[in-house]
């Protein structure tokens, strides 16, 4: 075999490998980016669920403000009442 033909044959050989690590590298990269795909798909979840719950948890303590307002109210209202009981009291 002539020096020539055995570069060919090298040559030949590289570029057939070349061709199959490409194969498989974009196979790789496929598959790869279905599974970011998929996180970013339930990043996404989880980001909606995170602000849903968020909303929930400011309402609700919109409410408690809300009840402990009141209770001081009626809290209040009693102590002024008591001391006018008092005041009258014998």
């Amino acid at each position: 075999m002539a020096p020539t033909d055995l570069t060919n044959e090298i040559l030949i050989q590289i570029r057939d490998e070349l061709k199959s690590t490409r194969e498989e590298l974009s196979s790789r990269i496929d598959q790869t980016n279905s599974r970011l795909d998929t996180t970013n798909s339930r990043l996404e979840r989880v980001e909606r669920r995170q602000t849903e719950s968020e909303v929930r948890l400011a309402t609700e303590l919109v409410n408690v403000v809300s009840a402990v307002n009141q209770l001081k109210d009626l809290i209040v209202a009693d102590r002024d009442l008591r001391r006018k009981v008092e005041e009258h009291a014998p």
